[in-house]
């Protein structure tokens, strides 16, 4: 059952929220809106107070509260107030990107914008860009698991090991949408449930991943609605928002069981490295690979002179498919060769960019 508790709030478009307790022991529920800005309630919503001095943008797509610091996030950049919300200065590193989630990861904090990812050290008092790799600068979503960051974008899941310095696509197992004209993977939400990785994509339904991303599972059995715009842990239980169809729930435990079931059944027989796709390729292109048992990995682009220009793969990988990207933006049009390295398993291809 439900009740309303929205007096005082003058915008009922509310998009985000954001919790953190006061100095007094008691506890600030903020509410951003689309349109109407941020309000405070310090009663659990049972009335709200407008709190936007300051507040250049009243359009708010998130809210992040990390130590004393409360973060809005935009259609034009992101805001910071010190003092629960009484004033709000612009952050001038993201004054013009449409700011759609935030997340933390230990001391560091993550911005997820329509042109890329972003990185505070400072409670979000500055930010530095975290995109090399992420071939989609549209990015609709951000989760943690330990040290690795994943973010859901108009062309699936990216894995960061290095707090945004480098990403890899981790997409083996998610199924393409049907959306006319599109052929990406469009991953609108992400949760975490342990060491389960949840994706709520746009027509695909959802996806799980029990090993940080290396393969996906589907599962949607009973969920009758595929567009899913949110996802949300509470205990063992997920719940889906989804587009035309409400709230659903199923049961972490036995999601996990089922896809951890059909994955076995689904390991590959032996280590195999597929030709690259496209190719030739501009600039970039998708490499696919193999593993029959947990394997030491590591795959390496050499020049046609034998020389080697970068590594795309090096660390221990579980037994499963998996593809990695390659942008060579940076580099000639010509011919390169692309090697593999895994357990006692190798073998080299060759591939062509042309510009």
């Amino acid at each position: 059952t439900w009740t309303a508790v929205d007096s005082g709030l003058t915008n009922l478009s509310v998009a985000a929220f954001a919790v953190c307790p006061d100095q007094a022991g008691g506890t600030n529920l903020f509410a951003g809106t689309q349109g109407g800005g941020v309000f405070l309630s310090t009663n659990n919503g049972l009335s709200w107070t407008a709190v936007n001095y300051g507040l250049n943008n009243s359009y708010i797509d998130a809210l992040i509260i990390i130590d004393t610091n409360l973060i809005a996030g935009t259609e034009k950049g992101a805001f910071l107030s010190t003092d629960n919300g009484t004033k709000w200065t612009a952050v001038n590193d993201l004054t013009n990107f449409f700011v759609l989630t935030f997340t933390v990861s230990g001391t560091n904090v993550f911005a997820a914008t329509q042109n890329g990812i972003f990185l505070s050290t400072d409670s979000g008092t500055s930010w530095k860009e975290a995109n090399s790799g992420l071939e989609n600068a549209f990015v609709d979503a951000l989760a943690v698991i330990d040290t690795n960051l994943f973010a859901g974008t108009e062309k699936g899941v990216f894995l960061s090991t290095d707090n945004g310095t480098s990403w890899t696509p981790v997409n083996s197992g998610l199924t393409y949408n049907a959306i006319p004209g599109w052929s990406g993977i469009i991953v609108r939400t992400l949760a975490v449930s342990g060491t389960n990785l949840f994706a709520g994509t746009f027509g695909g339904g959802v996806f799980l991943s029990t090993n940080n991303g290396a393969n996906w599972k589907s599962v949607n059995s009973g969920l009758m609605h595929k567009i899913i715009y949110t996802l949300f842990v509470n205990g063992t239980t997920l719940f889906s928002g989804n587009h035309g169809g409400g709230v659903w729930h199923n049961s972490i435990p036995e999601m996990v069981i089922t896809s951890t079931e059909d994955l076995s059944k689904n390991l590959p027989a032996s280590f195999s490295l597929s030709q690259n796709y496209p190719n030739p390729f501009n600039p970039s292109t998708t490499i696919k690979y193999d593993l029959p048992m947990e394997s030491r990995v590591k795959i390496v682009v050499y020049d046609i002179l034998g020389r080697e220009i970068t590594t795309l793969v090096d660390e221990t990988k579980k037994a499963g498919n998996y593809e990695v990207s390659w942008n060579a933006n940076s580099f000639a049009s010509g011919v390169y060769f692309y090697r593999i390295q895994a357990g006692n398993y190798s073998t080299t291809k060759k591939l062509l960019f042309l510009r």
